[in-house]
């Protein structure tokens, strides 16, 4: 039977793949399945984290990248993630589907692992993988609910289509399943969390390497504060993310010295970057994944690419709170250029390669990612305390990213006045003028003078920190921007396009893959 259900997760339990739902219910597939012991649910949780990633869909949707032209290769998939189309193509591992598949497969062992634990009477041998599962869970439900759905709104989540929440092991044959709202998926979200988050020992994992790779305290903080900074949690978004970071952010410092000893090779770059040995790296990624070709040093489907044009006008070498980018002073750490591929890239995403075949030179392209951060967590803090109007707090947060993020030993001192100046010397964003100021509708309330320039100022900073990550797409579906698609040459705009993603746009929820439809889930609205 090889009809896919709506929980396709169903019959990957552990990450193995069967021609037969009906066999895979009456054979144990190996000897994890049988969760009877403390050794066997720890290790299931390696496979409680999605092996897939959201971060070529979605950095694809967002306004990091233009679109060079047909002189330049894609294919169909990367044309309709860019051009906000159903996605319908299949190939490769970057796909909507993957994403769906891999996180409710991750989200199954996660299920797995919680029901093994309380058939054992919830022992305390295993209280941190009681944890650790509980988070993992969240987290997978957090991706697909803000790839997926529209972005959480205190006026609309309550009717907004969710996610299936899956808060216990499957253990039917085609079993039918409805979308809980986008309130429902968050309130289940928080209820994960804040059962799971005290329970999590970083003792409880052999070193502090293999940490990186699950659900550490830091990197379970982290989330948090991310979840009530989307929901508008301020107060709680502070908390977390302090929390995070244990309040000391000095010792969190990533070694950007370290890691510019490797800058003759950006792909040496990017994979120092994603260390595990680098304190600032909460949570550790890697997937199965072009993300490292497309958005590194390589000419691969390189038609919609962070260029010239993005960077000159408003990211990485345009004008900042900070100054005015130069090339030997005022400039990023880990920052590139690209003259075969055009692109401006951060090392943000690591490109392996892992031979299945040495001698065919075949194999499959992995992605190293970082998706919780110490830079993003303060960054988070420093947001959310604009939203409170605790400026001070705020700019102290926002200059001490500076200090370690840019080359010059000379950076000015942020204050509300210089913030100001800077963000008024600039029109609104057009896409044929563009800035780094681009207007904002979100749903809250946003004081226009020093509250609207000082988010300017933290959205600025959180799209260089976040850039080619993926995470640009959420803020840009928080704060109601719009985004009109544009063709250029280098930092020349050619043409704009008719195509705009509006506010409250139904494209800002990408549809469920094809599949997913058409075995009877409702589809988002278009």
């Amino acid at each position: 039977m090889k009809k896919r259900f709506i929980y396709i997760a169903l019959c990957a339990v552990v990450s193995f793949s069967f021609s037969s739902c009906k066999k895979y219910l009456d054979e144990l597939p190996d000897n994890r399945a049988e969760l009877n012991n403390t050794d066997k649910i720890s290790r299931l949780l390696v496979s409680a984290y999605p092996t897939n990633a959201y971060v070529v869909t979605t950095e694809l949707a967002s306004d990091n990248v233009d679109d060079y032209g047909p002189n330049y290769t894609s294919n169909r998939q990367t044309e309709q993630m860019y051009g906000w189309e159903d996605i319908t193509e299949t190939a490769g591992n970057d796909g909507v589907e993957k994403i769906w598949s891999s996180c409710y497969s991750a989200i199954a062992s996660a299920n797995q692992a919680l029901t093994a634990i309380e058939e054992l009477g919830n022992p305390s041998s295993l209280t941190a993988a009681k944890g650790e599962a509980l988070v993992a869970r969240a987290y997978g439900h957090f991706i697909l609910v803000n790839v997926f759905a529209q972005h959480y709104s205190p006026a609309n989540s309550a009717t907004d289509l969710g996610i299936t929440y899956m808060t216990k092991s499957e253990d039917k044959l085609n079993p039918k399943y409805t979308r809980n709202t986008v309130k429902e998926v968050y309130d289940y979200i928080l209820q994960d969390l804040e059962a799971g988050i005290p329970l999590i020992n970083d003792a409880s994992y052999a070193n502090a390497n293999v940490a990186k790779f699950h659900f550490n305290k830091s990197a379970a903080n982290a989330f948090a504060a991310r979840v009530h900074l989307y929901m508008g949690n301020w107060t709680k978004a502070v908390e977390y993310a302090s929390a995070s970071f244990a309040n000391t952010p000095t010792t969190y410092v990533r070694d950007y010295a370290k890691i510019a000893t490797y800058a003759a090779s950006f792909s040496d770059m990017a994979r120092e970057y994603n260390n595990s040995l680098i304190k600032a790296n909460f949570l550790i990624t890697p997937a199965y994944s072009t993300m490292g070709t497309l958005f590194g040093g390589y000419t691969t489907l390189s038609r919609f690419v962070p260029g010239l044009a993005v960077s000159n006008y408003e990211t990485i070498t345009s004008k900042g709170p900070f100054g005015t980018f130069t090339t030997t002073g005022y400039r990023l750490k880990a920052f590139s250029y690209s003259t075969s591929s055009n692109k401006v890239l951060f090392a943000h995403l690591s490109y392996q390669f892992e031979y299945t075949d040495p001698v065919a030179r075949t194999g499959y392209a992995h992605g190293v990612f970082t998706p919780f951060t110490f830079e993003e967590a303060l960054l988070t803090r420093a947001e959310a305390n604009i939203q409170l109007k605790n400026y001070t707090a705020a700019l102290a947060d926002m200059q001490y990213w500076g200090t370690f993020t840019y080359t010059t030993t000379t950076l000015p001192t942020l204050t509300e006045a210089n913030i100001n100046t800077w963000a008024n010397s600039f029109a609104y964003f057009t896409p044929t003028a563009p800035t780094p100021k681009k207007k904002l509708n979100p749903e809250f309330t946003i004081e226009a003078g020093t509250q609207e320039n000082m988010l300017h100022a933290v959205l600025y900073m959180r799209r260089l920190e976040t850039y080619s990550a993926g995470l640009r797409w959420f803020d840009v579906k928080r704060y109601g921007i719009e985004i009109t698609r544009r063709s250029t040459t280098g930092a020349v705009i050619n043409s704009v396009s008719t195509n705009t993603l509006t506010v409250r746009d139904q494209r800002r929820a990408i549809q469920l893959p094809q599949d997913v439809i058409a075995a009877g889930l409702t589809p988002n609205p278009r």
